[in-house]
Parts: structure tokens; sequence; C-alpha cells
């Protein structure tokens, strides 16, 4: 028999699986990604007013 052209059709349970990943890879980004460049954010915020602020007189 020839090899078929084209992927081979996925089940029912792979795409149940599939959908579930997804979902809790969605969970991750908003649990573990987002909270972690907010901190570089303010990172890099800060850094800045730090080395922009006028210098103190004394």
């Amino acid at each position: 028999m020839r090899q078929l052209k084209g992927k081979v059709k996925e089940t029912r349970k792979q795409k149940k699986e599939r959908k579930l990943d997804n979902l809790s890879i969605q969970s991750k980004i908003n649990t573990v990604v987002i909270p972690a460049l907010g901190i570089l954010f303010l990172c890099l915020v800060l850094f800045v007013y730090l080395k922009t602020r006028p210098a103190i007189i004394a």
C-alpha cells in the first residue's frame, strides 16, 4: 500500500487531551509568566527612576 499524503487524523480522545493541555498551559501563563514580566517591568522602571532623579545636594 502506498503512503497517503497529509497528516494522520486525530481521534476524539487525542483532541480532548490536546484541549486539556492547552487549558493547563493558559493557566500557567496567567500564574507564572505574567507576574514574572510584571516584576521585570517594575525593576526596569525603578532602575530608570533612580538613575534619572536629580542629585541631592548635601
